[in-house]
């Protein structure tokens, strides 16, 4: 079955959700680029997300995660990988809105918790009790996140590429953002 990707599709979700690599098996089905804002940053500022919290704060990196997903919308369609926060800011959730379709990739706390505690590469989760802060974070992000206009339920038992089919399963409810060619 051939697919036409009409809308870019933003990913949102908590770190550890699978956007960037559910992200990367979506782009490659739907043969689409894959663009990922945290990257796209990176590159831009040539250094790591975390290096740029810890020098220029976290007000500083959301200004310049607005401008990237805003020019990413803008400069092609495809699959786009937002960071964990990116649509907590309403102006992102309006851009998103108006120029694609956010899908939420919804895993659970103990799916979310088993796939990030082994890294240290989360700039919000360098604390004490890091899994209790990611229970603060989720349970202050999920009612947000729910604001998305498509939602996925993730499974610990689902492959990236099934969780991917999921994915296009919910774009296919929306002939607006991706439609099947004869």
């Amino acid at each position: 079955m051939r697919l036409k990707l009409k809308k870019t599709v933003v990913l949102v979700g908590m770190m550890g959700a699978g956007k960037t690599a559910v992200g990367r098996a979506l782009a490659a089905r739907l043969e689409v680029p894959f663009l990922d804002s945290d990257a796209e940053i990176e590159k831009a500022a040539n250094m790591s997300i975390a290096e740029i919290f810890a020098r220029d704060g976290e007000p500083f990196f959301r200004r310049k995660e607005a401008q990237v997903i805003e020019r990413l919308l803008d400069e092609e369609r495809g699959i786009l990988s937002t960071g964990g926060g990116a649509y907590l800011a309403d102006g992102n959730r309006t851009v998103i809105g108006e120029k694609g379709v956010a899908v939420w990739l919804d895993a659970d706390l103990e799916l979310l918790w088993n796939r990030v505690k082994h890294k240290d590469t989360r700039p919000l989760l360098r604390t004490a009790d890091p899994k209790a802060t990611l229970t603060e974070i989720f349970e202050a992000r999920v009612p947000v996140y729910s604001l998305a206009e498509l939602s996925v339920k993730a499974d610990p038992s689902y492959s990236i590429e099934e969780m991917a089919e999921r994915v296009v399963d919910a774009l296919l409810t929306r002939p607006d953002v991706l439609e099947t060619l004869a």
